[in-house]
């Protein structure tokens, strides 16, 4: 027998609906691929008909690129956050190369191995790769800055220097797909030691930092190079 209450059916914002759209998309990207990022295959995802993803997002390749750009600024977030109250900087950048190493940070090289080939051919993907390339620099810049000033850091080009260290991150990251087994520990430690070399730290330095807010207060900055 038929219940004589109906269930109201709550509708969601057509903001909340765009944002859920995005972020399930974002998590097809990073686990499976932006191939995987179609109209229909979110809409499974979600339970709704494709013609409600088309009305947020009539090309598919929009929502490719904008589901590549919310992970990858998810993963940047993540990384290496804006705002950083409960450390220093030092302890801040060895935070990001203990995450930025390992099986745990695989899925977002692909990611980016996957985003920069579709890019040749996708321009509205490559807008937002480059995009996202940008907001790295300017991120890893901005914690490089601080530690200058901050006395930590010795570097007179803070954006080259930041520059040069995600250029050797991007270059370990290009072998997620391959079996890093035999790789030399001073290959794995690459991106650690050129930042240790161009910030005038001490080898170790950014190995040995405590992470950020460690016992409740910040670690005293490491000791640089002569």
């Amino acid at each position: 027998m038929p219940s004589s209450v109906e269930r109201k059916r709550i509708r969601k914002s057509p903001e909340a609906r765009r944002a859920e759209i995005v972020r399930t998309a974002a998590r097809v990207a990073l686990t499976e691929g932006l191939e995987c990022v179609t109209l229909r295959r979110i809409a499974e995802e979600l339970a709704v008909r494709p013609g409600l993803i088309s009305h947020y997002f009539p090309s598919a390749e929009d929502l490719v690129a904008e589901a590549f750009a919310v992970a990858a600024l998810g993963e940047l977030d993540s990384l290496l956050p804006a705002e950083r109250p409960h450390g220093t900087p030092t302890q801040y950048l060895a935070r990001y190369f203990a995450l930025s190493a390992g099986e745990a940070y695989d899925d977002i090289s692909r990611l980016w191995i996957n985003a920069r080939h579709l890019s040749r051919y996708r321009p509205v993907l490559r807008d937002r790769v480059t995009e996202m390339e940008l907001a790295s620099d300017d991120r890893l810049e901005a914690l490089i800055r601080e530690g200058v000033e901050r006395g930590e850091f010795r570097t007179d080009d803070p954006r080259t220097t930041a520059i040069q260290i995600l250029v050797v991150l991007d270059g370990l990251g290009a072998h997620a797909n391959s079996d890093r087994t035999d790789r030399p520990e001073a290959v794995t430690r690459m991106a650690v030691t050129t930042a240790e070399r161009e910030l005038g730290l001490a080898a170790g330095a950014l190995t040995d930092a405590a992470p950020p807010g460690a016992e409740g207060t910040a670690a005293p900055a490491p000791p640089r190079t002569p």
